[in-house]
């Protein structure tokens, strides 16, 4: 009974923290943050949740955004370029409620660098050609597939289904 009890303990707050801030939190816009656009400009360009995901590193709750859930075949773009970046062929179920995929399509797409938030050190996934959040990188991933987890926003994606 203890160890069912602590089983769901380390699962909610896997759940909770698992993948990103808090749901509703906000990491302040870093002006030192290299961005191919402007805050303003993106703000004309994203709609107001891809915005708080890409821009202010916001993120969504867990196990209530589009993706996931989403079992379809297809690949996952940039909500920003409409670049490539995963593909439901990488994507797998990580049980902490956001789409998770063992790889990107092409490494040269994101960028990994340093996320000291929320009293954390995280690897935060960004979107190369533009600078912008798409959520974080942890090394609990399938063993037999690379072992990363790329836990990604939905917001920060759209699916275009094959």
């Amino acid at each position: 009974m203890k160890k069912s009890i602590l089983a769901v303990i380390i699962l909610t707050v896997f759940t909770a923290f698992g993948c990103q801030m808090s749901s509703g939190q906000v990491k302040k816009y870093d002006p030192k943050r290299k961005m191919s656009k402007t805050p303003a400009e993106w703000k004309k360009i994203l709609t107001a949740n891809e915005y708080h995901i890409m821009v202010e590193s916001g993120t969504e709750p867990p196990f209530q955004n589009a993706y996931h859930d989403n079992h379809q075949k297809g690949v996952y773009v940039s909500a920003a370029t409409g670049e490539v970046l995963f593909t439901s062929d990488d994507k797998f179920d990580s049980g902490t409620g956001w789409p998770s995929f063992v790889k990107p399509v092409d490494p040269k797409k994101i960028e990994v660098v340093t996320d000291n938030s929320d009293g954390m050190t995280r690897d935060e996934v960004i979107e190369r050609s533009t600078g912008l959040h798409l959520g974080h990188v942890f090394d609990d991933g399938p063993a037999d597939r690379g072992g990363k987890r790329y836990c990604m926003n939905s917001g920060a994606l759209k699916f275009i289904k094959k």
